[in-house]
């Protein structure tokens, strides 16, 4: 790297910030667009003439910055523009992003059964202190988190629902089992929040980062509730668009 030299007593800026405005500029001006594999480590080391953990401290920063994000065994990559998810009388995660062009997968955090707590029974019009199983995960896109996701459903109806999810990641197939061939949106109620340090960690966002928070529940062709879920979207990500269809 070339440069004049900095007056003297001028404040030096550190070389991984100047890496990481250096990467920033070329994804503004298109050298790199959303969804490009950023060039490796190694190859960015050379081109800035630093070690990699310079390089590697350049990259978290703009992670931290939600610019890029990295796929376990697949590199670094910029991220991409805000996804369209339709919020409507059927919503499907994985048809929602197919149909964005973008692929998607899931990731199953915890499972289990218990007592179902006051809301839960209510929006499921269950006994108070009913069985539910409740499945946590994240959603992503691209191998980028999208959301993080809790779902409640009854247990002594789906027995072995668990079980199902961690098979195939998905509710739809999870449900067909029972005989669920489909199933509707009842309500969905909208809010946005904060991110929690939690919620920062497994989206890859910053405390406090802007999240939008969707409550819903979903039942079968007779009316009868068979989930009731929250999903936290990362705010930058993805672009709800209610659907009245």
């Amino acid at each position: 790297m070339t440069g004049t030299e900095a007056p003297a007593g001028a404040k030096k800026t550190p070389l991984w910030r100047s890496i990481a405005q250096a990467l920033t500029a070329d994804i503004a001006e298109g050298r790199y667009a959303p969804g490009d594999k950023l060039p490796t480590e190694a190859e960015l080391s050379a081109r800035f003439g630093v070690n990699r953990h310079t390089v590697r401290r350049a990259l978290g920063e703009m992670a931290a910055q939600g610019l890029t994000h990295a796929r376990r065994g697949a590199g670094v990559f910029v991220t991409q523009a805000p996804t369209d998810y339709p919020i409507g009388r059927r919503v499907r995660f994985h048809q929602n992003l197919r149909a964005a062009g973008r692929l998607p997968s899931r990731e199953i955090l915890s499972g289990e059964t218990r007592a179902a707590a006051p809301r839960e029974a209510e929006a499921l019009h269950l006994p108070p202190g009913a069985p539910v199983h409740v499945s946590e995960g994240r959603s992503l896109a691209d191998g980028q988190p999208m959301a993080l996701f809790r779902s409640v459903f009854p247990a002594e109806r789906f027995p072995e629902l668990l079980s199902l999810l961690a098979e195939s990641g998905s509710v739809s197939a999870a449900l067909a089992h029972y005989g669920v061939g489909d199933f509707i949106r009842a309500s969905t109620r909208l809010t946005a929040k904060q991110a929690t340090a939690t919620q920062a960690l497994h989206l890859r966002l910053r405390e406090g980062d802007p999240i939008l928070r969707t409550v819903g529940i979903n039942v079968d062709s007779d009316g009868r509730p068979v989930e009731y879920g929250h999903t936290w979207f990362a705010g930058d990500r993805v672009t709800l668009v209610l659907d009245a269809g």
